[in-house]
């Protein structure tokens, strides 16, 4: 009925992209912040403005990172350096710390203008995992991950969270990583064998593939089936509702 093995006794979700609509959001606003940035280092140094591509770029560079990890990574392939800075920098500051506070002002800006949608067939599957007895955990890059949960009404819906802040306090590398996950894993006390991994980012699938989970979803919301396949996805599927049928 849930689509997976029997061994299983926890699932653990993505938030971004998997329950929620807000991949929508961070994209926007990611490409708000680095076109602001790229169109003035282009008029700083004489080159071409090449906006940063809320598909590809997303999906490839920033997707289910850290935030300060996503900035790097980008800069890093448009061979970009700035400074390190620190992490009160302000979102005006052209450093790493400050490029990324200014895509979280973004984001949260949308979130409070816009609230946050989840997706339906993510939020019915979720509650039949948890109707067979099976526990539950979201596990975010996100440091708004508590905000997001609350304006979508959803928190109950999970017996424990890993997320962008819980990970700094515990010193817990990023994704692609699969600390995060593992973390998840031995808060709720099972095995990574018996826990299923769901994902929409390819690092995310990485990380759940890194981490030798039970079973990792992949959540195609973008028309990169074979990409979440390549990264480590055991199964691909449009929506989680298609795995009530399974």
């Amino acid at each position: 009925m849930l689509g997976l093995p029997d061994s299983t006794t926890a699932c653990l979700f993505d938030l971004d992209g998997v329950v929620t609509k807000t991949a929508l959001v961070h994209a926007a606003a990611w490409k708000e912040m680095f076109d602001d940035f790229l169109r003035q280092h282009a008029a700083d140094t004489g080159t071409e403005f090449v906006p940063f591509d809320a598909v590809h770029d997303y999906d490839e560079y920033v997707d289910g990172k850290p935030r300060l990890d996503g900035t790097r990574s980008f800069l890093q392939a448009r061979g970009i350096t700035v400074p390190e800075g620190s992490p009160d920098d302000p979102p005006t500051a052209q450093t790493v710390n400050g490029l990324s506070n200014r895509k979280n002002a973004l984001v949260l800006e949308m979130i409070d203008k816009h609230g946050v949608e989840v997706y339906e067939g993510s939020v019915r599957y979720i509650t039949a995992v948890r109707g067979a007895g099976l526990k539950t955990a979201v596990v975010s890059s996100s440091a708004n991950t508590v905000q997001v949960l609350q304006a979508a009404g959803i928190a109950g819906l999970f017996d424990t969270r890993i997320d962008g802040v819980v990970a700094k306090q515990r010193g817990l590398a990023g994704k692609p990583a699969p600390d995060t996950y593992l973390a998840a894993a031995q808060d709720l006390r099972v095995a990574p064998d018996q826990a299923a991994v769901f994902e929409d980012a390819l690092a995310g699938v990485e990380s759940g593939r890194a981490g030798h989970f039970g079973l990792v979803v992949g959540v195609d919301r973008t028309g990169q089936a074979a990409e979440l396949a390549e990264h480590g996805a055991d199964v691909v599927v449009r929506d989680l509702a298609e795995l009530l049928d399974k």
